[in-house]
């Protein structure tokens, strides 16, 4: 891969011998490849040594619309990728890629941090129950207060069961029901 010209008798030699050369490369598409299949960006054909270079187990070039794509595939050790979108129009795509770059990120903090909060309602339902376990140790208006904070937090749990097309009473109690029975505060 050059991010240079390769003269035509050069390309027609190395396709003899089964070599996929590619020329004017960017930039950023070496360093990707470089992180992809290990080896080292290297100036001249002088420097090419062993040690320097990379593995692919299979590269293969398609066209897709207009455009001509150059997949590299079955590396060893990859420290990168490029996940390719396609949609009907850009609206959705801006959208797929959107949810894409979140769930990555979200899975990427988790690694970093060593630590998982649940959602989908869990704490909510979670922070329910101990209310409604604290409100037995309280008395008073203030019980009142304790138990009307507690239902008020399955508003969302009731809502999110709502958006995914479920009945929200039943859902709810489901939830309620798990974590008073087998104690799972990560379930929403």
């Amino acid at each position: 891969m050059n991010q240079k010209g390769i003269d035509p008798n050069s390309l027609d030699l190395l396709a003899r011998e089964g070599i996929l050369a590619l020329r004017r490369a960017k930039r950023r598409n070496m360093e990707r490849l470089t992180l992809a299949c290990g080896g080292v960006a290297v100036n001249s054909v002088d420097n090419l040594t062993p040690d320097v270079l990379g593995f692919a187990g299979v590269v293969y070039e398609q066209v897709l619309g207009d455009d001509k794509f150059t997949f590299v595939e079955e590396v060893e050790n990859p420290y990168s990728c490029t996940i390719m979108l396609k949609g009907p129009n850009r609206h959705t795509i801006v959208q797929v890629r959107d949810a894409i770059r979140d769930g990555l990120r979200a899975v990427k903090n988790t690694i970093e941090d060593g630590r998982v909060l649940p959602g989908a309602g869990a704490f909510e339902v979670g922070a329910w129950k101990h209310l409604q376990e604290y409100s037995k140790s309280v008395s008073g208006k203030a019980k009142i207060g304790v138990l009307a904070y507690g239902d008020a937090l399955l508003v969302i749990p009731k809502t999110l069961a709502q958006n995914c097309g479920f009945d929200q009473q039943d859902a709810i109690i489901k939830l309620q029901e798990e974590h008073i029975k087998v104690g799972l505060a990560n379930r929403g």
